[in-house]
């Protein structure tokens, strides 16, 4: 018996990773796809890479049959959508992961001073990290599925939180990303013309990733951790490097932290510990993580470097490997996939 899966906002980019992605999942039959302002249109019209394969009309979403008609329900949908609408499906019975941040945040305060009012606070969803949150999604019938940013930092730095191996009251972090991770609306911001050929400082000591990357490393840690972090827009279409700057408590060797990050990663099947530095044409592509670090010579500071597919581990590769595990069904399946090069 398939999963029977519904997506609700396929005019995107993370609308048609999901779509492109569970094509070919031997486990999953994509039953419903729906889009609030893209009813009535055909597939064709946002993801035309896939004419021929699903030259499908696209529904209007009636939520409460969407719960009782399908398995899960897949919100790719701005912020403020699923938090409207999610307690409808689960009350129908499927299972739901979201994609917005709707529900990643476990302080209400918190989600308020960076997306506004929340509509069903009551509502709480598991934190879609499977690296750290496994088996609380396995038991999960709503996954918040992280942001990107959030994603790559997270599992750059959790196992020296974890360990307590660095000072967690100064972790510098600087993140380069490709432009679809803006969405496919086109922006002034995003206008081909101002991001070619430049780098652009964005959303500085206030990114919305910013209180994610923070609230898991602070439970890993059990206690108060603090990340400065800066995002920059680049002129690629997808990938996200990341860079974090951390001070050592203690003198450290090299080979003692790479053992710290294979006995952390120890069996997971997409991160990738380097001996090297990453790039990004090692993931673009692909569900995988890539780490690396460099250890200074006094062993008193070290530079960690961590790249992902924004649109694939970092939302709808990702968002198919929670399901996967919601499921108890093998969590590669559907993602085996090489990483692009060149």
């Amino acid at each position: 018996m398939k999963i029977r899966a519904a997506i609700v906002g396929v005019s995107g980019y993370t609308g048609g990773e999901l779509l492109r992605l569970l094509f070919n999942h031997p486990n999953v039959e994509i039953a419903h796809i729906c889009g609030a302002k893209s009813a009535g249109k055909t597939l064709k019209d946002y993801q035309p890479h896939l004419v021929g394969l699903l030259d499908w009309e696209i529904e209007e979403p009636d939520y409460r049959r969407l719960g009782e008609s399908v398995d899960v329900v897949f919100f790719s949908t701005p912020h403020g959508v699923a938090m409207k609408h999610a307690p409808e499906v689960l009350k129908g019975g499927a299972k739901v992961v979201d994609l917005s941040a709707d529900y990643r945040l476990k302080d209400l305060s918190i989600f308020e001073k960076y997306y506004g009012k929340h509509e069903s606070p009551e509502i709480k969803g598991v934190y879609g990290l499977p690296e750290i949150h496994r088996e609380e999604i396995k038991n999960s019938r709503l996954v918040a599925n992280p942001g990107c940013y959030s994603t790559v930092v997270i599992l750059a730095l959790a196992p020296l939180v974890k360990e307590n191996l660095i000072d967690t009251d100064h972790i510098v972090v600087d993140a380069l990303s490709g432009s679809s991770g803006a969405g496919a609306s086109p922006t002034e911001f995003t206008h081909h013309p101002t991001t070619a050929s430049n780098v652009k400082p964005y959303s500085v000591c206030n990114h919305r990733h910013l209180p994610e990357i923070e609230q898991e490393l602070s439970e890993l840690a059990g206690k108060k951790v603090n990340v400065f972090f800066t995002p920059h827009l680049i002129p690629i279409t997808r990938g996200i490097l990341m860079t974090a700057h951390v001070f050592f408590r203690e003198h450290v060797f090299s080979e003692d932290i790479r053992e710290v990050y294979l006995d952390f990663y120890n069996g997971e099947p997409f991160v990738r510990l380097r001996e090297k530095i990453p790039e990004l044409n090692y993931v673009v592509g692909s569900n995988f993580c890539d780490i690396g670090f460099e250890i200074s010579s006094d062993g008193k500071w070290g530079v960690v470097v961590s790249v992902i597919d924004n649109l694939i581990k970092g939302a709808s590769g990702q968002a198919i490997q929670n399901m996967n595990i919601m499921f108890g069904i093998d969590e590669k399946t559907g993602l085996s996939i090489p990483p692009l090069r060149p």
